[in-house]
This record gives structure tokens, C-alpha cells and sequence, in this order.
């Protein structure tokens, strides 16, 4: 069985197929290398990829190409027996979103749909897919639950995850394709985004530049260890979306359907004030931060708690891996990867 990971240059995709790779499995890797971030850094995870393949001598092969592209995608899926799709590709960051749409347009509605056309025409038996917990926009009912209603998205990015969603849930109802979608909650660790928090704050500490917190630091994130997201999507990749047998059509369960469709949060239930976040990573680097404080941004929210009741009922497993361990991973990779940089 091969399965194909799109997005496999980018952080959550990377981390997958290394671990799906360690488990044996054959991994067909899709990504177009944009330059959305460091074009070195999405190569040095592929090289990382194909070095484990040849030492493990398990079988990963990288294909670049857009999702944009549907005839680049199927040529794919003619040539390989694949079973299972996990579409992790997609234009991440909720700021950029505001200044560039057409490109979330264009790569998260467009690029979705020719994989999930594509996964349905060639009998795919589970399509998993990246959505997020931006979806849950407005709500301020905490802690996030998949029973939420998500109508009111605040981003341009939040707003093309609602729609994956929904689309997901068509194909379900019209084709029968299992789909499970997955609302990641700040994901960080090794090989992260240099537009995330935790990259972007451990670089200007190092280098002595102030960093920006906004909201004036009065924000709280419920951060997830990259490990602990892996873990939990090889275990659905096993566990296929169902239908939900008492699947009530009067009062709807956002988070199943009568058809073999589910969603799930992925995130550690712990969610971490930006300062005390920051203060592990000064503990880590034994350095000071220089902060600037900035109202709240455009597009973004005051805090994500995830309620991960339904993950745990399903896989029998939860996140849980503690912001001091993860952070501390995140900068000693850091620090060995950008030595001789």
C-alpha cells in the first residue's frame, strides 16, 4: 500500500512521512516548494526524507507539483497504488490571508478540490485533510468543541478550512469517501515555520532584536507538540471515518454525519499565556527578550482551547506532551540546524 502526503515539504507533512517512513509504509511525497518561507529550509526536509528512506530502506518518493494542477495530481494517482491521501498542502498564515486572498483561493478551495475529485475517482478508501482551528473564527465559547457551530470566520484562511470542510462533507454524502478532517491547534516543534511564534521569537532573541507580542501579551494558545499530532493522524489513518448511526437530521452533530464523515480537534488542552510561552523559551536560551508591545492583530483571536473529548473517544489517545519539553526540543534543533548557517 502507498500513501500520498501532499504538503510533504512543509512542517506537519514532513514530520508524517518521517514517521510513516519509520513505520515501513511507501510514501509518495506532493509539494510545489513555494516561497511562502525559506525554500532551503522545505529542501533540507525532503533531503531529511530521503535520507531515512535509504538508511531504512523504505521506499519515499518526492514528486514536486501544485495542487493547482490537476493533471500534475493525477498523473500521481495513475502511478501509484494508493489507498489513503492525506492532503496536509495548503497556503498557511492567518495574517497573510488578509493581503493575499486570491492565493488561499487558488491553493486551499481550488488545490483541495482536484485532490479530493481525484480521491474519489480513483476509489480512495480514507481522505484526511488539514483543517484548522481558525474555523471556530468568533466563538469565545470555551473550550472549542467540534459540536460548535463555525459560521463566522475572521480570516480569509479560516474561512477556506470552513469550506474544505463543507466540501469534504458533500463528497462524503454524494460519493461514499470516508473523509476526516482534522482542526490542528498552534502547531510547534523541530523543522517548524519561520512565520510562527515560537521560530520567529527564538530567532530575534538570539540575535538581540525585539520581538512584537500582540495584544499587548493578554493572549493564550493552546499549543500542541508536533509529535503529538503525528501520532494522532497515523492513528486515524487506521481508525477510517464512519457514519454515525444515530446521526440526528432535526439536531445535526457538526462533527459526523450519516455519512462516513468526522472532525476532529487535535490540540493539547492546555492552553499557555504568549508570556509564559516566551518565558520557556528565555529558560531555554538563557537570554532576555526584548518586547514590543502591539495591539491585536487583524484576522487573529484572543485565545484557542481545544476540547479533545471526541479524539481521545475515537483513537484512545490525547495529545500531551508539555510546552517545557516541546520548546526545549524546538531550540536545540534549532540551534544544531542553523550553526554553520
Amino acid at each position: 500500500m502507498e500513501l500520498l502526503v501532499t504538503g510533504a515539504a512543509g512542517f506537519i507533512g514532513f514530520h508524517l512521512c518521517k514517521e510513516l517512513l519509520k513505520q515501513g509504509k511507501n510514501v509518495i511525497g506532493y509539494d510545489n516548494l513555494n516561497s511562502y518561507y525559506d525554500i532551503n529550509l522545505k529542501i533540507s526536509r525532503i533531503n531529511e526524507l530521503k535520507r531515512i528512506s535509504n538508511n531504512q530502506f523504505h521506499d519515499f518518493t518526492f514528486i514536486k507539483g501544485s495542487l493547482e494542477s490537476s493533471e500534475q495530481l493525477e498523473e500521481v494517482f495513475q502511478k501509484y497504488n494508493l489507498q489513503v491521501v492525506i492532503n496536509m498542502a495548503a497556503q498557511a498564515g492567518v495574517r497573510y490571508s488578509i493581503k493575499n486572498p486570491s492565493a488561499y483561493i487558488q491553493s486551499n478551495i481550488v488545490g483541495f478540490h482536484n485532490v479530493l475529485e481525484l480521491s474519489k475517482r480513483y476509489g480512495i478508501k480514507h481522505f484526511i485533510y488539514a483543517s484548522s482551528s481558525s474555523v471556530y473564527g468568533g466563538n469565545e465559547n470555551l473550550p472549542f468543541r467540534e459540536l460548535d457551530k463555525v459560521d463566522h470566520p475572521i480570516s480569509i484562511y479560516a474561512a477556506t478550512k470552513r469550506s474544505n470542510e463543507l466540501i469534504a462533507h458533500t463528497y462524503s454524502h454524494l460519493y461514499d469517501l470516508p473523509v476526516t478532517g482534522l482542526r490542528f491547534f498552534t502547531v510547534y516543534g523541530p523543522w517548524g515555520r519561520p512565520d510562527m511564534a515560537l521560530f520567529k521569537f527564538t530567532s530575534s532573541i538570539l540575535q538581540g532584536k525585539p520581538i512584537d507580542v500582540f495584544n499587548h501579551g493578554d493572549m493564550m494558545r493552546d499549543f500542541t507538540y508536533i509529535d503529538d499530532v503525528v501520532k494522532s493522524i497515523v492513528k486515524l489513518i487506521n481508525k477510517p471515518a464512519t457514519s454515525y448511526s444515530k446521526f440526528d437530521r432535526k439536531n445535526p452533530n457538526p462533527s459526523s454525519s450519516w455519512c462516513p464523515f468526522r472532525v476532529f480537534n487535535i490540540g493539547n488542552s492546555k492552553p499557555t499565556s504568549i508570556m509564559s510561552y516566551i518565558s520557556e523559551i528565555e529558560d531555554c536560551l538563557k537570554l532576555k527578550a526584548q518586547i514590543n508591545f502591539l495591539p491585536m492583530q487583524m484576522g487573529d483571536v484572543k485565545e484557542t482551547f481545544a476540547d479533545t473529548s471526541l479524539l481521545k473517544e475515537w483513537i484512545y489517545y490525547k495529545p500531551e506532551t508539555t510546552i517545557k519539553e516541546g520548546v526545549r526540543n524546538f531550540v536545540n534543533w534549532y540551534i544544531e540546524f542553523y550553526k554553520n548557517k
